[in-house]
């Protein structure tokens, strides 16, 4: 049979069985037609042309009423979440509608609310798909470097210690220059306090890899010369600056000799050093903890500083965490928002939820959007806990991710489900899947798609399907969005080099060796 005769014969199947191709799924079957019908009936609003009319022109009215804050900031909080892509954003605003028993489609997540938005262009000096070092060197220092870089320009050598060392190539951060203002600092994530995230507060380091001297030692990297970043984090400017720190990673602040309170396991530093210790020696007047007992229970009044490492080495997953006495990412955010409005002068704080990423690259989409849930929860409470007038909030990612929405599932369809029609094989696809990853074992086996028909796709533990066979799923290289609001947010307005966020945060506080707010005549307004 010729192949012309066979893709005749395939397509005149599939035909049949209410199967096409492309936009075909666009047209439906009477049976399509009559559960559309039963879904409009149970909605409490008739979506009709009023509706949204009258929706449209709120909208509009909200957005010529809006009102730039042209003063200021007093405080920055920085909200980071890693690996959220847009299409992250779009599934958690779903995801987050659907958990309150919504369609979810019109659903919206604190920051969606924001008056100012923009778009990141997140590409490094070496590379067109961004990893989370080069991007916070980025964000926080104002300036692009290599991949697996933190707080160093782009002349330092991947992994070359002694390159690392030269004040040349070093570049400060917004905490270094808060401090330099006077202000108070602080971190708040649930990775290791050392991962590439908060690192890039404080750190500068060849090889991002090299969280404490038992990393390095896998390079050659001579610890006696070369400071890993826990102890950066610890003993050097500006990290030992910090009024707050909070998230995991206590094993690479202690030694092999010392057992985790929490899993009893041994400390993973090879050169003796209690970092931990180390720390609570320097701030007399401070708090470590290790629980979320501890933290909630604080006095907040009474401690100078705060120290709270909550896991060994990463925060477990909001959705695993059950059998953890671990606080919240909105319960740390209060806290170091609490602790920080203390400050005279002000503050800057970083606030990451930094397992969306890692979830991403676990390829379990559902545990990736719960930790964006949680994430926006955190941003909810610091909108409640500060004032527009004088505290400007930005919320952006570092990077993207390679999951997508796609097929055409109907209106308030599970967005962890399946999409409702079956593929051109005959199976069904889910909504959300990615390019690469994992996921791949759901996608594909011996060459066929893996039938999904009867598999739980809403379970934690699931991996969406992936059409590249990766142990790791990878980040991806579009834009990344931004949400703005308070003093100096209208200058999110565009598409921008990622570098540029630290540019306006240093111009809006007043802070850093940039042109600031306090400097420009007013006459330029």
């Amino acid at each position: 049979m010729m192949y012309s005769q066979i893709l005749l014969a395939t397509t005149l199947i599939l035909s049949l069985t209410n199967v096409v191709f492309g936009d075909g799924q666009h047209s439906g079957s009477r049976d399509r037609a009559a559960a559309r019908a039963a879904r409009k009936a149970q909605r409490a609003v008739t979506e009709d042309a009023t509706y949204w009319n009258q929706l449209g022109q709120q909208l509009l009215l909200d957005e010529l009423g809006k009102q730039r804050i042209n003063s200021q900031a007093k405080n920055i909080i920085f909200f980071l979440g890693d690996g959220m892509s847009i299409s992250t954003v779009t599934a958690a605003r779903i995801y987050k509608g659907q958990k309150a028993g919504k369609t979810g489609e019109e659903e919206q997540l604190y920051f969606d609310r924001f008056p100012y938005t923009a778009l990141s262009r997140t590409y490094c000096t070496d590379a067109q798909v961004a990893d989370s070092a080069c991007s916070a060197t980025a964000y926080l220092c104002g300036v692009k470097t290599d991949t697996d870089t933190i707080g160093i320009d782009a002349n330092v050598e991947f992994n070359n210690c002694t390159t690392q060392n030269d004040p040349a190539t070093r570049v400060d951060s917004v905490m270094a220059w808060a401090q330099a203002a006077n202000k108070g600092t602080g971190i708040v994530t649930t990775t290791r306090v050392t991962h590439a995230t908060p690192a890039g507060t404080y750190a500068h380091v060849a090889n991002r890899d090299w969280e404490d001297d038992y990393a390095q030692s896998f390079d050659g990297a001579d610890s006696t010369i070369c400071d890993d970043i826990a102890e950066q984090l610890v003993l050097n400017n500006p990290g030992q600056n910090f009024k707050v720190i909070l998230g995991g990673g206590r094993a690479y602040f202690t030694p092999r000799t010392a057992e985790d309170p929490e899993t009893g396991a041994a400390g993973r530093r090879r050169d003796g050093k209690d970092l931990i210790g180390q720390w609570v020696a320097n701030h007399p007047t401070g708090k470590y903890i290790t629980t979320r007992d501890e933290l909630v229970n604080l006095d907040v009044a009474g401690t100078d500083s705060l120290f709270g490492l909550f896991s060994p080495s990463h925060m477990e997953y909001f959705l695993e965490s059950g059998t953890a006495n671990n606080p919240t990412l909105e319960e740390m955010t209060r806290t170091a928002i609490q602790m920080l409005q203390k400050e005279a002068n002000g503050y800057v704080l970083l606030v990451e939820g930094g397992r969306i990423d890692q979830a991403h690259h676990d390829g379990r989409a559902k545990v990736a959007l719960e930790e964006a849930f949680q994430f926006d929860l955190a941003i909810s409470a610091a909108v409640n806990l500060t004032d527009p007038a004088d505290t400007l909030i930005i919320v952006t990612a570092d990077h993207s991710h390679t999951m997508t929405i796609n097929g055409y599932p109907d209106r308030g369809n599970d967005i962890l489900g399946l999409v409702g029609y079956l593929a051109s094989d005959l199976k069904p696809y889910t909504t959300l899947s990615y390019a690469n990853g994992p996921g791949y074992v759901n996608g594909y086996l011996g060459g066929d798609r893996v039938d999904l028909t009867n598999v739980d796709t809403t379970a934690d533990t699931f991996r969406q399907p992936a059409l590249v066979p990766l142990a790791s799923e990878t980040h991806g290289g579009d834009d990344v969005a931004i949400f703005a609001r308070g003093p100096q947010a209208h200058l999110f307005q565009g598409v921008y080099e990622q570098h540029y966020i630290a540019h306006v945060m240093g111009y809006a506080a007043c802070i850093g060796p940039g042109v600031k707010f306090c400097d420009v005549p007013r006459s330029r307004y």
